[in-house]
């Protein structure tokens, strides 16, 4: 018999197949032995990665409620706000235009606080998430300041825009 018969012939392959898959588990068995975890079948457990269950945080019925309810009274607020600033002028009343002119930043920042919750959030996207995060808040801050400066040097954020309107 030659040799390509014996290599071709079904018991070698199941010896060689038996042999072999005996080797590689004594190497398994050998290298899971000397780290830490213990070798289940099927593959290892890894800690702290995606083979983790998720958390939930207990249950609360005020858990988002609070934040849910400030939007909301903020966005319905803008509306008398928006008429009061156009009925009144901004000079006659710089509490009401220094109102107004923060509600609209935080308005703004909330809804793009919200947008890059939900699409850039920190777990998928670690640097860019936390960066972009930083970067709406310094941009806030930024305007923020403009406004007050434009409402205590210039003209006004509601005398501004009725210019705009009549020009």
């Amino acid at each position: 018999m030659s040799a390509s018969t014996l290599l071709h012939a079904p018991l070698s392959r199941t010896f060689a197949s038996t042999a072999g898959c005996r080797v590689l588990r004594s190497l398994q068995v050998r290298h899971t032995a000397s780290s830490s975890t213990q070798y289940v079948p099927g593959g290892p457990i890894y800690k702290g990665t995606v083979n983790d269950p998720t958390t939930f945080p207990p249950p609360s019925k005020m858990h988002g409620s609070n934040h849910w309810s400030f939007e909301r009274l903020l966005a319905a607020s803008l509306v008398p706000m928006t008429a009061a600033a156009f009925v009144t002028s901004g000079s006659s009343y710089p509490v009401l235009d220094g109102i107004f002119g923060v509600s609209l930043v935080m308005h703004s920042h909330i809804g793009f606080d919200s947008m890059l919750v939900d699409y850039l959030h920190p777990r998928k996207f670690p640097f860019l998430g936390n960066f972009m995060t930083w970067t709406l808040r310094t941009m806030t801050l930024g305007v923020l300041v403009g406004v007050y400066q434009f409402n205590t040097n210039d003209i006004g954020l509601t005398e501004l825009i009725a210019k705009v309107w009549r020009a």
